[in-house]
């Protein structure tokens, strides 16, 4: 056995390799060890200091340590106090999985899209539900069939926390597809306006709590290496949601009836969400800590194949998860261990609302017929199919160029679309262009949000959040989108007829800049670490394991 240690101020580090006597070099089982003291350390060119430990990062040795530490193409070893590496054998690291997770996102990512449907779908049907229902002179009972499914959805980001807790992410899901399925289903039979109403609330609150629950799973079943293409899966799919009820309400014009069909469709991905549910995987993130060991590896094997087991099972002990802590409560989430980080979760949402995008959307239809496009249609068209392609490039670079840089680049654009859109307005040597440039800076501020602003604050959330909080600090934060999103669209047709339209986009311009400073002093990055890592540096159970975590500077 090789020995190394050095020792300066009570800080010391033992390196070395197990072998049975029948092993050959480079097999067997390393060892790690590290105790904090006072001094720095130094070892074969690798140093640190104890209060810089959770920098730390060793490169992969050679021959017979090969097992010991990961280089990026062999991946990583973390280890904390509360775990011991010599529990995993050197040849089970980075085992190639055998498994595939994505036909379980596919079923969660059924939600996305019943997300993005129903907030779509009455866009086109209302002119014609109201001549049916008896309120086409009613503008206040309208406003009620389109607010009310924000007023659901609020209500469900919250209690969708509660369940997710509670009974698991799958039986979440399953349960969801109640409220989405009976809300439609009264919305396409409606006679009349309370009826529609009450389907409009229901499914609400079914979207309010997918709109937590799809992030939320798809983060926890998801391997590092694409979570972040994956996670992007989630706003690709709400934005295919809404081009879908855009799509599904062109026979309108020939057929008035048809907007109960229109609301009739969702019925069917609401059951098939509860019955691709059903036969998915539970989180193993969840059910670890819950206790339930056996059930946790059943999932790892599921999702993964059964050579991830032994790794995943070890980043989840190492992490704390299956310590006796009870599960958070809701004041939990302000308390000072978690408060800073829930507080960067509220703001990414609460600032993705106040840079402008659903009242850019709201108001794009004017702007185009400013420059000389008159269908809505159209205008329609080029504004999601902006969202959806802007949303695909981002899926290609978030495990490439990380969250933060993403969303960075989103608000600067954002920022600079906003002052031109502005500019368009007020300038008078622009007022030859000035539809021109109104159509370009809308689409380049649709393709800036879909870059970053859009997609990476629901993938970003359960990822910093630690397991016994995330499910409500993800409830929470949407909530706080869903109530943000409600009052711009109840207020902002009355601050443009005030303010005008110029000056209200120079206002999200300086809010764009404001995210800008703020999430390059607040946000970490979170690209090529697992959810178990993330934890560990963010949230860490006491100040001893926050020293003795190895992490990654990314």
């Amino acid at each position: 056995m090789m020995r190394c240690a050095v020792r300066g101020g009570g800080a010391h580090v033992v390196i070395g390799e197990r072998r049975s006597p029948s092993s050959s070099p480079g097999s067997g089982r390393s060892v790690v060890r590290m105790s904090e003291g006072r001094g720095g350390l130094c070892c074969g060119g690798v140093r640190s200091r104890a209060a810089d430990l959770a920098g730390l990062e060793m490169g992969r040795p050679s021959a017979g340590a090969a097992g010991l530490f990961r280089s990026p193409r062999y991946g990583r070893v973390r280890a904390t106090a509360s775990a011991d590496p010599e529990d995993i054998p050197s040849d089970k690291l980075q085992a190639k999985s055998s498994g595939s997770v994505l036909p379980y996102v596919g079923v969660a990512c059924l939600g996305a899209i019943l997300f993005g449907y129903h907030l779509g779908v009455v866009n086109g049907a209302l002119e014609y539900l109201s001549k049916d229902l008896g309120i086409a002179e009613n503008a206040v009972l309208q406003g009620w069939v389109v607010s009310t499914t924000l007023a659901g959805a609020t209500v469900g980001s919250f209690t969708g926390g509660a369940l997710a807790d509670k009974l698991g992410r799958t039986r979440t899901f399953i349960l969801d597809a109640i409220p989405l399925a009976v809300g439609a289903f009264l919305s396409a039979t409606a006679q009349d306006v309370r009826t529609m109403i009450i389907g409009r609330l229901l499914a609400g609150i079914g979207i309010g709590i997918s709109s937590a629950l799809v992030p939320l799973y798809i983060s926890e079943i998801s391997p590092t290496e694409i979570r972040g293409a994956l996670g992007t899966i989630n706003q690709l799919f709400i934005c295919i949601g809404i081009l879908a009820a855009l799509v599904a309400g062109l026979p309108l014009a020939q057929n008035p009836a048809w907007w109960r069909t229109m609301f009739g469709i969702s019925v069917v991905p609401s059951i098939l969400l509860a019955l691709g549910m059903a036969v998915s995987p539970e989180s193993p993130r969840w059910l670890f800590q819950q206790g339930k060991i056996s059930q946790a590896e059943a999932a790892i094997k599921k999702l993964y194949g059964k050579e991830k087991v032994t790794e995943v099972m070890y980043d989840l002990k190492a992490s704390g998860q299956g310590s006796n802590e009870p599960d958070a409560s809701w004041f939990d989430l302000f308390s000072k261990r978690y408060w800073k980080i829930v507080s960067v979760g509220a703001a990414l949402f609460l600032l993705q609302q106040l840079a402008g995008i659903n009242a850019v959307v709201y108001y794009s239809t004017s702007v185009f017929r400013s420059a000389g496009i008159a269908s809505d249609v159209a205008a329609s068209a080029l504004v999601g199919a902006a969202n959806v392609f802007g949303t695909m490039i981002a899926s290609s670079l978030m495990d490439k160029q990380g969250r933060k840089s993403l969303l960075i680049t989103s608000f600067s654009g954002m920022a600079a679309s906003m002052l031109l859109l502005s500019l368009s307005f007020t300038w008078k040597a622009l007022a030859p262009y000035s539809g021109t440039l109104a159509v370009v800076g809308t689409v380049l501020y649709v393709l800036s949000f879909a870059l970053g602003a859009g997609p990476v604050p629901a993938l970003l959330l359960p990822e910093i959040f630690a397991s016994r909080i995330r499910a409500k600090a993800v409830a929470l934060s949407m909530g706080m989108h869903w109530v943000s999103n409600f009052f711009i669209g109840l207020y902002f047709l009355s601050v443009v007829n005030k303010f005008g339209i110029s000056t209200v986009y120079l206002g999200f311009a300086s809010v764009c800049a404001l995210a800008v400073l703020y999430i390059a002093g607040n946000v970490v990055e979170t690209k090529g670490r697992s959810l178990e890592e993330i934890e560990r540096e963010l949230s860490p159970p006491n100040k001893a394991d926050a020293n003795a975590f190895l992490v990654s500077d990314q």
